[in-house]
């Protein structure tokens, strides 16, 4: 029974992975007939026709959890309409609803509807702005299910808040330059999905998977490297992949990553990392439970439970709760004390200490147990030779990988905007000292990159095994 239920899981997560974004399918089939349906039919039936889309792209990769889904738009619609009346019973019967729905899938079912974690979330921000006053409830139920149900962002976030984007269902504008610049952004996304994040996988999973008792030290940081690299660029690619699928149906969706790894502190890199998440644990959690508003201990204390809700969030297993606490009780150091966290002195030992901090984090996150992590660190910091251990670093290590992890630690800089921000700002400079032609030739190298990305992208998509982007689980 156990094995059947694996077996159906797997194949389910594979029938997702066949519609995701760096599938052929998705790439060569699905985008190029929606974009075009899209644009076919009258502007009054856009948001119809998104959501009919979304619910078709729910539906192929979940099935029957598409209800799950459905009961949650149908719920919330009605519920905001009777919460625009200040009605806090409302509000607590409609709290308790959508974390019920979360608790019941997520931490007692065996499967639980992928992107679950997200789209409660959309919907707890909804009653809850439209409870404050912050907005008016919708009273469309196209637009609100299209909100919670909208393809880019419904499996893997970003967590957009209604408030954000709530003009964009009545009023948006597609041009030319929007259009453009959400397929290079997607095509970046797909970049580091494709050609960063799933060839540093394997090698992450690989060492991963080696018992503590037989792990050298060199190996140890390979594999965090690796996975540190692997989930930035996994996840931030799926984040420039959604915000550019959402440029080209006109809409526009708030950043989720700014190169958390050259935070200088562990308060900056929140505010790099998962930057919507971040916001509505602040804006939904933190700031009701008193914020800093009352006292310095009460202050810490929300702090201390928002991340161990934080790490709840993304599992009930221990090391998640850990993981939560573990940069909860940094926050609260920083808190306690300024000079660690902020100030132009020490600026390098700032960041090398915030980059031990989330790299012990990342490990204890990424290993199967909490025992496994700590046997892990513990060979991280207790130097053990590859001498002592049968498995090598060398057997890990090839030209690509060294090629791959170089690319992925260069780009964890603004490397790419501020070249991005070079080119736009030599454009009009150009025009008035270098012959016509040659400016073509450069905008159209500018532009041939974006190809040649893609068309490596499809290739390796084509020929890689099954990888899912690691937020699935969460």
């Amino acid at each position: 029974m156990i094995i059947w239920l694996k077996t159906e899981i797997l194949s389910n997560l594979k029938s997702v992975f066949s519609m995701l974004f760096p599938s052929p399918i998705f790439l060569f089939f699905f985008l190029p007939a929606v974009l075009f349906l899209y644009f076919l039919v009258p502007k009054k039936l856009s948001n119809l026709t998104l959501l009919l889309i979304s619910l078709i792209f729910y539906t192929w990769g979940e099935g029957k959890f598409i209800v799950v889904i459905l009961i949650s738009i149908i719920v919330n619609y009605f519920l905001g309409i009777l919460i625009e009346k200040r009605n806090r019973v409302i509000l607590t019967a409609g709290i308790i609803f959508n974390l019920s729905l979360l608790l019941f899938f997520k931490y007692r079912y065996f499967h639980f509807p992928l992107g679950i974690s997200f789209f409660t979330f959309y919907a707890l921000s909804y009653i809850v702005d439209v409870y404050r006053g912050n907005i008016d409830s919708q009273k469309n139920p196209i637009n609100l299910a299209l909100y919670i149900s909208f393809f880019p962002k419904v499996i893997n976030g970003p967590i957009v808040q209604y408030r954000d984007i709530a003009l964009q269902f009545k009023k948006r504008e597609i041009t030319i330059e929007t259009f453009s610049a959400g397929i290079k952004r997607f095509i970046i996304g797909l970049g580091k999905k494709i050609l960063i994040a799933n060839t540093l996988a394997p090698v992450a999973d690989q060492i991963f998977a080696i018992p503590v008792d037989k792990l050298s030290t060199s190996l140890a940081w390979l594999g965090i490297l690796c996975f540190s690299l692997q989930i930035y660029f996994d996840f931030s690619g799926y984040s420039d992949m959604a915000i550019g699928l959402g440029k080209m149906f006109g809409f526009t969706f708030l950043e989720n990553f700014n190169y958390p790894y050259i935070s200088s502190s562990i308060t900056d890199f929140w505010r790099r990392w998962h930057i919507s998440l971040y916001k509505w644990l602040q804006n939904y959690l933190y700031i009701p439970l008193g914020g800093n508003r009352k006292g310095k201990i009460r202050t810490y204390t929300n702090i201390l439970i928002v991340f161990l809700l934080c790490g709840l969030w993304h599992g009930k297993d221990w090391n998640f709760v850990v993981w939560g606490l573990w940069y909860g009780i940094f926050l609260v150091i920083e808190k306690m004390i300024p000079s660690v966290s902020s100030g132009s002195s020490w600026r390098l030992i700032r960041h090398l200490y915030a980059l031990l901090v989330i790299v012990i984090g990342w490990v204890i996150f990424r290993s199967k147990s909490l025992a496994y992590a700590f046997g892990f660190l513990k060979v991280m910091f207790v130097y053990v030779s590859d001498n002592s251990r049968e498995f090598y670093t060398i057997l890990y290590l090839n030209n690509k990988l060294i090629f791959v992890i170089l690319l992925g630690i260069l780009f964890s800089f603004p490397i790419y905007s501020y070249l991005k921000k070079i080119y736009l700002a030599s454009v009009e400079i150009r025009k008035g000292f270098l012959p016509s032609t040659l400016n073509t030739a450069i905008s159209f190298g500018y532009i041939i990159s974006f190809v040649i990305i893609f068309v490596f992208c499809s290739a390796s998509s084509a020929s890689q095994t099954y990888n899912p982007f690691i937020y699935f689980k969460f």
